[in-house]
């Protein structure tokens, strides 16, 4: 079966198996995620790949996912992440050396705390939010002590790989929604940090009004499709805003019953790109157009149940010829947003205001719940 048009309350008996396989698979004994196999490591798929884990049941190996992100942290509050670019043209396969440089992306160190939010709102447990807050808290103040006096918050920290002084667009989009769930974290612990509050604020008006800040050494700008889609998917444009924006580049990313494109110009079509934009649908308001555009990604699985990370659609052929655990993730978790399975399944497409937090939750007194 290619296409699924998801209903009900519940994910399909049995049709995601291959995906969750996938993820355990390639996830070490020492709890590491990484994105295939023999491949590199970094934190945010890291965090995706838990999330995904969690949606399955699996809490146990979530859990030891978990522990290796708090085991693996800086003592600043950051993570070293590998960067695996490495995949040969003829082969599609990844060809790491061993050598890859290593950096400190501040999205990536941001991410986890979207991970633990995710983690409570599926199992409840407030003992474990309380013991991964400090990672959350130390994660979140580095990241912060990155942001300019405009708004937007350096990519990557000053280390011998990345003397850049840039920031990337799709980075400082989820870094929004990561600031999101710090936030609420520390509210829900009694720790409240209103310093957040006011730097997530300054972050989203970058983020909608300063194009100017981003990608400054970066010569093509709206290349990628995650800088088209990534401000609404992360809350940062909502409403009626964020159907405008999504409408404005639809045509030239998507490509009609095959997917979203990730880069301009390519005959390539990528599921993760494609799952998260019916993440961004959903957060729009726009349930039928998601369902739609989700039911395309079936097209893509492999013979065992996993999911492609692309495919090559002139030529036909999946490219490059690997199945990464945060592929795998985020089918999980447009599946769930999509049919409302799991407690957390709203996470990702409902959002918190920029204001204030305590005018945000007058607005939405359903924020003071036990789950989120």
């Amino acid at each position: 079966m290619k296409g699924l048009y998801l209903a009900g309350r519940a994910l399909p008996p049995g049709y995601f198996d291959g995906a969750v396989r996938r993820i355990l698979a390639l996830q070490t004994s020492e709890g590491a995620i990484p994105w295939f196999d023999r491949g590199v490591w970094d934190p945010w798929n890291h965090t995706e790949s838990l999330m995904g884990l969690l949606i399955a049941g699996k809490r146990e190996e979530a859990d030891r996912a978990m522990a290796y992100l708090m085991q693996t942290q800086e003592k600043d509050g950051s993570w070293w992440a590998e960067y695996g670019s490495a995949v040969s043209l003829e082969t599609g396969k990844y060809e790491g050396t061993g050598r890859e440089p290593k950096r400190r992306d501040t999205n990536f160190i941001a991410y986890p705390a979207v991970g633990v939010w995710h983690h409570f709102a599926i199992t409840g447990d407030e003992e474990a939010l309380r013991r991964h807050w400090p990672m959350v808290e130390a994660a979140s103040e580095f990241v912060l002590a990155h942001q300019s006096d405009h708004g937007e918050i350096r990519w990557a920290a000053d280390d011998a790989e990345t003397r850049e002084n840039d920031a990337l667009l799709t980075g400082n989009a989820s870094i929004f929604k990561s600031l999101e769930c710090a936030i609420l974290i520390a509210e829900r612990i009694g720790a409240p940090r209103p310093a957040w509050v006011s730097a997530r604020a300054r972050l989203g008006e970058a983020v909608r009004g300063k194009p100017h800040r981003f990608d400054r050494t970066w010569e093509k700008k709206d290349y990628f499709s995650m800088d088209w889609y990534y401000p609404v998917l992360a809350g940062a444009v909502t409403g009626e805003s964020a159907r405008a924006h999504l409408a404005k580049r639809w045509d030239e990313f998507v490509e009609e019953g095959r997917g979203c494109r990730c880069v301009l110009g390519q005959p390539w079509v990528t599921v993760a790109e494609g799952c998260e934009l019916t993440l961004a649908l959903l957060a729009a308001g726009q349930p039928q157009k998601a369902r739609e555009l989700f039911s395309w990604q079936h097209q893509w699985r492999s013979d065992d149940g996993d999911y492609w990370m692309g495919w090559q659609f002139e030529e036909n052929v999946p490219w490059p010829q690997e199945r990464p655990a945060w592929t795998a993730a985020a089918v999980l978790l447009a599946a769930d947003a999509l049919t409302g399975a799991s407690a957390a399944s709203r996470l990702l497409i409902d959002h918190m205001s920029a204001e204030p937090l305590e005018e945000a939750q007058r607005a939405n007194p359903a924020r003071r719940s036990k789950q989120p």
